[in-house]
């Protein structure tokens, strides 16, 4: 399947590296190749240009260039904040999450437990939003940091992180802040909000997957995540992955340029798509509040029915969307954070999201809504017998052009 042939909704979940970005890296890769940690000019050039492009991401979050260290990931990213705090305050042995933050830090919580550290997982409400007036009570003397994600990745509801924040610093507790999802969506500015440390991923604003950034506030005290050479200032081992800092640099240029179409043209594509879906097909619901909420995505529950298969129906149009669902072990487990919000596991599992980006268009919009009532249709009015023949059949076929291929 080529690119032309493909309806790319799933922008959550990764982004098509930016044609801008691709250049700003090819140099890197075929001309200026040099070790940034050399003591010889090839390499020192090659070092110059990290700068530049730490400049752009510090921009892009207005920070200082040297708040901000490199990292593989946004994963990486949240579970060098939450070690940090721990390390540097070892008489500290409590966290606060919440119940539907990204599983790299659900996970690395659950793995502090194994640990003897006390973490606690804060609920939210049937929209999605967070008791602030429960954060508040949570806190404890032994609280060494708070985590809390700016954006959701399957809801887009936005948390109130300069509250957040003001709660954390009377509290005189580290605050950390996994913002993956909201470059070139919503405006970042880190001197205004007073989080301690923020998170970001490249391949969610157009730049490669490998490359993310730690924001570690100036004057927080932090202890390396990763041990090695004395690269990033000492903050972090390992050789400098130069070609994707530099793309990573580009695409935060870019991001910042998107603003205003995410928040227009972007916004407009959601809602139409949005509206229309909730209009045209019966027994379906929004889940999340309305606002505020990233202007790019949109979670739909379709009831009596399974995302899969669903989204089984899409991809044979070329259509790509996800569910909040994970499949392990054979069996479709409902997402968390639908059921932190108090989703039945049923409607659960009937939850596509839908996420935006800057290359999709009004022809886009219109292939989804073309079909997808039909198919919403046509799988109601199969049996559960037949919808899992037929999903069945879909896995067979696709697993039999993968060995093909």
């Amino acid at each position: 399947m080529n690119q032309r042939s493909i309806c790319y909704l799933d922008n959550n979940a990764t982004t098509r590296v930016a044609p801008e970005v691709i250049e700003a890296m090819l140099p890197f890769f075929q001309e200026n190749w040099g070790n940034a940690s050399s003591a010889y000019t090839f390499g020192k050039a090659v070092a110059q240009e990290i700068e530049k492009a730490r400049e752009s991401v510090a921009a892009l979050i207005h920070a200082e260039p040297r708040e901000v260290i490199f990292t593989s990931c946004g994963t990486e990213s949240n579970n060098a904040a939450i070690h940090s705090a721990l390390m540097t305050q070892p008489s500290k042995r409590h966290v606060i999450t919440t119940a539907v933050e990204h599983s790299a830090n659900i996970k690395y919580g659950q793995f502090l437990q194994k640990q003897g550290y006390d973490v606690t997982f804060l609920p939210v409400e049937s929209d999605g939003s967070l008791d602030l007036h429960l954060l508040d009570l949570s806190i404890r003397p032994d609280t060494a940091i708070v985590s809390v994600m700016w954006a959701n990745n399957e809801t887009g509801v936005l948390f109130p992180i300069d509250e957040v924040a003001a709660i954390c610093r009377s509290k005189e507790v580290l605050f950390h802040t996994d913002a993956v999802q909201t470059p070139g969506k919503i405006k970042i500015d880190v001197r205004s909000t007073g989080v301690d440390f923020l998170s970001l991923s490249g391949h969610k604003l157009h730049a490669p997957k490998g490359i993310g950034l730690l924001y570690i506030k100036r004057h927080v005290r932090y202890a390396p995540y990763v041990i090695g050479g004395g690269q990033e200032k000492g903050r972090r081992g390992g050789t400098e992955n130069v070609p994707y800092i530099i793309g990573f640099g580009r695409a935060a240029e870019l991001a910042l340029a998107s603003l205003h179409d995410e928040n227009t043209r972007v916004r407009a594509l959601r809602d139409r798509l949005e509206n229309s879906i909730l209009r045209s097909v019966p027994n379906t619901m929004r889940t999340g509040a309305q606002e505020p909420r990233l202007p790019n995505t949109s979670n739909i529950a379709f009831d009596n029915i399974e995302a899969e298969a669903i989204l089984m129906m899409l991809d044979r149009l070329g259509i790509c969307a996800s569910s909040g669902s994970a499949c392990t072990t054979g069996s479709l487990d409902p997402s968390h954070v639908l059921i932190a919000m108090g989703i039945s596991p049923a409607r659960a599992r009937g939850c596509v999201r839908f996420s935006l980006g800057i290359y999709n268009n009004d022809q886009d919009v219109d292939l989804l809504l073309e079909h997808l009532p039909a198919i919403i249709s046509k799988l109601r009015s199969m049996s559960p017998g037949e919808r899992k023949s037929a999903l069945s059949d879909s896995t067979a076929r696709a697993e039999q052009s993968a060995v093909s291929a």
